[in-house]
C-alpha cells in the first residue's frame, strides 16, 4: 500500500537554503525494525556497541531543493486535473467504459489533486576531488559587469565579501602525528546500480552501509557506526565468515592532509567550506589553467569536503539550466528534433531519479559518465535549447514513478534487461528489445543466450536503428599478456587473493542472458580460475566495448622439429658395457646419461619426418556489438527514429514500452525506497 509522508532533505542542512517548502512525495514500505547483531564469543570483551535493535523508519525519498518562486508564480505547466496529468507514451492503451455516476460510491476522504512542482535546484559535483594533486586549482571570473559574493565564516561568525574573481587552490598542511584512515569495504563494483543492490543487501542483514565512489563505486561499512578498529575488525570477521570473500579492511596513514584556500584580492583564506554567489548566476570556470576545461556554468558554487580527505566543487544548478549543459553533450547538435526531445525528457528523468548517488558527500551528482556529462552552458546551443524548452517540466513514469532513465550510445541491434547488465530487480519497462524496425530477428523464438544465436545475430550488419554507426559491430583482439595485466590490475583494486597469478591461460563464456549479454566469464589462470559476472567483465577486460560479444581463440602457428632432429631422439632400449677398453661406434648417438659403467645410447633413425605445424595460443579476439551497457535507449539508433518522423512520445514508448509521460509534480515517486 502506497502511503503519503512528509519528506525531510536528503542531505542535511544546506548552507544555502533554497527551499520555499517541503513538499509531500509518496515512498512505499512500512517502518522497518533494524536488528544489527554480530554475535562472536570474546570473554573479556563487551560487544554491546555492536548489537543495535531500534524502530526506524526507511529511508525517506530525497528531496530536491526548489527555486524560490514570487508570491503568485506562474506554473511550469498549466493547472491539469488528474486525469490529464497522465499522458500515456504508448499509443496503444486500451479504453474502459465509465460506469453509470450512480453506480460509483463517493469517496469517504477528500482526494488532493497533483500540483506542479517549482523549478528543483540540483547539487552536481563538477571537480570531485579537488586536492588530489598538490596544483590543483580553480579560477572563477564573473561574466562582464557581474561580481561574486564570497561566503565563509571566521570564529564562528558569518562573513563575505565580494569580487570579481576568486582562486581556489591547496596548500598541504603536515599533521602534528600520523592520522589512521580505516574503511571495511564490504563489496566493489564498476557501476552504482549493482552497489545500490548490494548496498540493500547489507542493510537487510542488519548492517548498516553507505556508498562511496574513491574510484570504482564501493559499500562501506558505516563510519559513524563502526567508529573503532575493534567493531571494523569484528564487522569484517562476521561478514567474511558468513561468505563475503570479496569483503576487506582497507587502511591509510596520513601524515599530511590538503587544505583547500581561496584568494581574493591578494589574500589568502583557508577554509573548509565557503560558498560563491554569482549575481547573474553565471560564471567562467578555469580549472588547472587547462584551455579546454574553461567553461561557462550557471547557478552558484560551494566548496566542501568529501569522504575521501580531499574536497568537491559543487555547482548550484536549476534542472532546466543543468539540461543545457547535459543534453548537447549527450545527443549531439545534429540529431534531429525529436530525437533531442526525448534525450532531455531521459536527462530529466535521470538527474531526479539520482539524487541519492552522492549522499556521503553531500552532493547529488557528478558530472561525467558515471551520471551524465555536464560541462556547463557554454555548449548551449538553440536547437537543444529549443527541445529543452518544448519538453519543460516532462518527465517519464511507470506507475506514478519516475523510471530509471537509462540510456547508452549503441546496443548493438538489440536493448538489454536491467538484470542483464547489473545485480538487482529488473525493472518491467527495460526490457530486451530487437533495436529495429524491420523485423529482422525474432527474439521469441530465438533468444541470444546460445552460442550459435549470438554469432548469426552478429554477424548481421544491416537492418537495424543503428546502421552506419561503428559501434554496431566491432572486433578488438587481446594478447595473453595484455589481458593478464588487464586482470591484475582489477584484481589489485578489488583486492582478490590470487591477484598474483603470473598467466593467463584460458577464457571461458560460461552463461549468457537471453538478449545475448555476458552473464559470466571464467579467467583461467596459473593460480587457479576467477569468475567475472555481467559488467565487470568490462571493468577487468580492456578489449569489450559492451558485453555483447562471443570470443575467438587466435593461435599462433609453430614450426615443429621433426622427430629425427639432433635435438630430440627417441630412447632404444640398446645399451652398451664398457671395460677399461674402448673401441669406436660407427652409428651416431646421442648419450644421455655419463654415469656409472653402462651408458644407454639412443640410435639415431634415417628415414627423415617433414616440419610439423604446433598452434600455442596467444590471445582472444573479442566479437560484438554495441558500446556501452545496451540498456534503454540508443542514442544512435533513436537517431534514425527522428528521421524517420518518429515523435519524442514514441520514440521513448519504443525503448521504454508502457510507460508514461507526465509533467512533474508533487505526488510522483522519485524512486524506490529498498525497505
Amino acid at each position: 500500500m502506497v502511503q503519503q509522508a512528509m519528506v525531510q532533505p536528503s542531505h542535511g542542512q544546506r548552507m544555502n537554503e533554497r527551499m520555499n517548502g517541503k513538499i509531500n512525495m509518496q515512498r512505499r514500505g512500512q517502518p522497518h525494525r533494524w536488528s544489527v547483531a554480530i554475535a562472536l564469543s570474546l570473554s573479556t570483551l563487551s560487544l554491546s556497541a555492536l548489537s543495535v535493535s531500534t524502530w526506524a523508519t526507511p529511508r525517506a525519498w530525497a528531496t530536491p531543493k526548489l527555486a524560490q518562486t514570487p508570491t503568485a508564480p506562474a506554473p511550469l505547466l498549466p493547472e491539469l486535473s488528474g486525469a490529464e496529468l497522465s499522458s500515456p507514451v504508448s499509443s496503444n492503451t486500451e479504453s474502459t467504459e465509465t460506469p453509470e455516476a450512480s453506480s460509483i460510491p463517493a469517496p469517504t476522504t477528500p482526494i488532493t489533486p497533483p500540483k506542479p512542482l517549482p523549478e528543483p535546484i540540483l547539487d552536481i559535483g563538477i571537480v570531485q576531488r579537488f586536492g588530489e594533486k598538490k596544483s590543483d586549482t580553480v579560477v572563477l571570473n564573473a561574466v562582464g559587469g557581474d561580481r561574486f559574493t564570497v561566503k565563509f565564516e571566521t570564529g564562528g561568525q558569518p562573513q563575505e565579501l565580494t569580487t570579481t574573481q576568486v582562486t581556489l587552490d591547496v596548500v598541504m598542511t603536515p599533521l602534528p602525528e600520523p592520522e589512521l584512515s580505516e574503511k571495511v569495504v564490504l563489496s566493489s563494483h564498476r557501476s552504482f546500480e549493482s552497489a545500490e543492490d548490494s548496498a540493500n543487501y547489507w542493510q537487510e542483514q542488519g548492517i548498516e552501509v553507505e556508498i562511496a565512489q574513491p574510484q570504482q563505486w564501493q559499500v562501506w561499512g558505516k563510519r559513524s557506526v563502526y567508529r573503532t578498529p575493534l567493531l571494523r575488525r569484528l564487522l569484517l570477521q562476521n561478514v567474511q565468515s558468513n561468505g563475503a570473500k570479496g569483503a576487506f579492511l582497507e587502511t591509510q596513514v596520513y601524515t599530511e592532509k590538503p587544505q583547500a584556500a581561496f584568494v581574493v584580492d591578494g589574500f589568502r583564506y583557508h577554509r573548509d567550506r565557503f560558498e560563491i554567489d554569482a549575481g547573474r548566476d553565471q560564471a567562467w570556470l578555469d580549472v588547472n589553467a587547462r584551455e579546454t576545461a574553461k567553461r561557462l556554468y550557471g547557478g552558484d558554487f560551494r566548496v566542501q569536503t568529501n569522504a575521501y580527505g580531499t574536497y568537491t566543487l559543487v555547482n548550484e544548478v536549476p534542472i532546466e539550466t543543468y539540461l543545457r549543459g547535459v543534453v548537447p553533450y549527450e545527443i549531439g547538435l545534429g540529431a534531429p528534433r525529436t530525437t533531442i526531445e526525448a534525450q532531455a525528457i531521459l536527462a530529466r528523468t535521470y538527474s531526479l531519479r539520482n539524487l541519492r548517488r552522492f549522499a556521503i558527500d553531500n552532493y547529488e551528482l557528478c558530472a561525467d559518465t558515471q551520471c551524465q556529462v555536464y560541462w556547463g552552458v557554454s555548449g548551449a546551443a538553440d536547437v537543444t535549447d529549443r527541445a529543452i524548452a518544448a519538453t519543460r517540466g516532462q518527465v517519464l513514469t511507470y506507475n506514478n514513478e519516475l523510471v530509471d532513465a537509462l540510456y547508452s550510445s549503441t546496443t548493438g541491434g538489440i536493448t538489454a534487461r536491467f538484470s542483464d547488465v547489473w545485480n538487482g530487480p529488473d525493472r518491467p519497462y527495460l526490457k530486451a528489445v530487437v533495436d529495429s524496425v524491420h523485423g529482422i530477428w525474432d527474439l521469441d523464438n530465438h533468444d541470444l543466450s546460445s552460442e550459435a544465436n549470438i554469432r548469426a545475430f552478429l554477424s548481421l550488419k544491416e537492418g537495424f536503428n543503428e546502421d552506419g554507426w561503428e559501434a554496431l559491430r566491432w572486433r578488438r583482439d587481446g594478447t595473453l599478456l595484455s589481458l593478464a595485466n588487464d586482470v591484475r590490475a582489477y584484481l589489485k583494486v578489488v583486492q582478490h587473493p590470487l591477484v598474483n597469478f603470473s598467466t593467463v591461460e584460458k577464457l571461458e563464456i560460461t552463461e549468457r542472458s537471453p538478449s545475448g549479454r555476458v552473464q559470466q566469464l571464467v579467467v583461467t589462470t596459473d593460480l587457479g580460475e576467477i569468475e567475472l559476472g555481467k559488467d565487470e567483465v568490462i571493468r577487468a577486460l580492456y578489449p569489450p566495448r559492451s558485453t555483447l560479444f562471443y570470443i575467438e581463440p587466435i593461435y599462433e602457428e609453430v614450426a615443429q622439429l621433426p622427430s629425427n632432429s639432433p635435438s630430440h631422439l627417441d630412447v632404444s632400449a640398446n645399451a652398451v658395457v664398457l671395460d677399461d677398453t674402448s673401441s669406436p661406434i660407427s652409428d651416431p648417438a646421442l648419450i644421455e646419461g655419463d654415469e656409472g659403467d653402462a651408458i644407454a645410447l639412443s640410435l639415431a633413425k634415417q628415414d627423415p619426418q617433414p616440419p610439423q605445424p604446433q598452434k600455442i595460443l596467444k590471445g582472444y579476439a573479442f566479437v560484438g556489438g554495441g558500446f556501452g551497457h545496451g540498456v534503454g535507449m540508443s542514442q544512435t539508433g533513436a537517431y534514425k527514429l527522428g528521421r524517420l518522423g518518429w515523435g519524442h512520445d514514441r520514440i521513448l514508448s519504443f525503448y521504454y514500452p508502457g510507460t508514461t509521460l507526465q509533467p512533474l509534480h508533487d505526488q510522483l515517486v522519485f524512486w524506490p525506497d529498498a525497505h
